[in-house]
Parts: structure tokens; C-alpha cells; sequence
């Protein structure tokens, strides 16, 4: 695989988009320095994050002289660069049912309950129907998931092998329950994340086993 001590991932312990690359990282077995980024405390605005990301937010991926932001296309960087444990198949057809799942979370699902979204609604609106537009959406894009991936799911939902969609279909279900999400109308979904909760990379990549996630206590 090479040296891949110089990896380094800007991280917050409960971000969706940086759970997806902490798995992508686990799955190819690749070591990685984490580097807390605090969003709570907006050290995501700091000079020298703008630095790395204008954009502001979180995951950022350093990789020697590369510096990389987007889940979506860190995990395309990574696939390319060490293939070992290939996140993306070689049949066009499963390939791009990866790809379309992917795309529907990053882009259709998980914006709309961002961090900045959300206080954006609580203070136009009030924290009730910030949880509301949460939950709308959110069962928007799951009920679509769900008849995707029905009647092709195996294992894993693309096949018997964790890949792209997994990646980014573990963050957003665990996200889903945290706005209680009643994933019961989701069998597919629901059946996928305990898969999920027995594989060590999702494991390992889980936000409470990250070095700046909260005490149990503190929560």
C-alpha cells in the first residue's frame, strides 16, 4: 500500500460526511492521523482551516502535498490511489447503483439536516419545526433508498461486499435515528445497518468511538 503515515483526516466526531471517509479509511486498511475540528466551537471558520477548506466544513483529507474536501470525492480519491478493498464494482450496472446511492444521501438526504441548515430553520422558525424538516426529508430520500435497494441488496446493500453505498448509507441511517426516524417503514435499510453494526471498519468509525467524541456522561 505504500506510506500512508502522512494520511491525515480533519474530523468531527458526529459529521455524517467524515463518518463516511473514517469507514472508506477502515475498509481499505489504510492508518490515518485524526484531526478534531470542533464545529460546535466553529473551528471550522479559523484562518487556518479556510486555509485547507474554503468552504469551511468538515472532512478535509491530507495526503502529503493533496488536500482533498468533499466525502464523495475523498472516497473516489482513495479508490483510485489504493485500490485494495475496491469501494466501487466493475459491473457498470452495480457500479452505478453505488454511485446513485451515494449521490441521493450526499445530495438529497444529509444537506437538509446539516448543522448549519438546521440552526438556519431554528432561527427563522422554532426548534419544532426544525426537527420537522428534518424528519421530511430524511424519510423522503430513505423511502426512495428503500425501493432501490429491495430487490438487490445482499448482504451489503449493493451485494455480499461493503462498498461506496455502505459508506455512505451507515452514517445517514444512524443519522435517521437520531431525528427518530421510525426505520421499521425501511426493512431493507433496518436489515443493512445490522450488517453494519457487525463489521469492525463501521465499527471503529462509529462517532462515539472517536477520540473527540463526548464522554458517555456528557452527552
Amino acid at each position: 500500500m505504500g506510506d500512508t503515515a502522512k494520511l491525515q483526516l480533519y474530523s468531527y466526531w458526529r459529521s455524517s460526511s467524515s463518518h463516511r471517509v473514517r469507514i472508506a479509511l477502515n475498509l481499505k486498511g489504510l492508518a490515518y492521523e485524526y484531526k478534531s475540528v470542533n464545529l460546535l466551537k466553529n473551528e471550522q471558520s479559523s484562518p487556518e482551516f479556510a486555509k485547507l477548506n474554503p468552504q469551511k466544513c468538515v472532512p478535509v483529507l491530507v495526503d502529503g502535498d493533496t488536500v482533498i474536501a468533499d466525502s464523495f470525492v475523498i472516497s473516489l480519491y482513495l479508490e483510485d490511489k489504493y485500490p485494495e478493498h475496491p469501494l466501487l464494482p466493475r459491473d457498470l450496472k452495480t457500479r452505478a447503483l453505488n454511485l446513485q446511492v451515494a449521490s441521493i444521501v450526499g445530495s438529497s438526504i444529509q444537506p437538509f439536516h446539516n448543522l448549519s441548515v438546521l440552526n438556519y430553520i431554528e432561527g427563522k422558525l422554532n426548534a419544532k419545526e426544525k426537527v420537522a424538516w428534518a424528519q421530511y426529508h430524511i424519510n423522503n430520500g430513505l423511502e426512495a433508498l428503500e425501493k432501490l435497494l429491495e430487490k438487490v441488496a445482499g448482504y451489503y446493500a449493493t451485494g455480499d461486499e461493503a462498498q461506496l453505498a455502505d459508506i455512505f448509507l451507515a452514517p445517514q441511517i444512524l443519522a435517521a435515528e437520531r431525528f427518530e426516524i421510525d426505520m421499521s417503514r425501511y426493512p431493507t435499510l433496518a436489515w443493512l445497518k445490522e450488517a453494519y453494526d457487525e463489521d469492525p471498519a463501521f465499527q471503529a468509525a462509529l462517532p462515539t468511538n472517536q477520540p473527540d467524541a463526548p464522554s458517555p456522561s456528557a452527552v
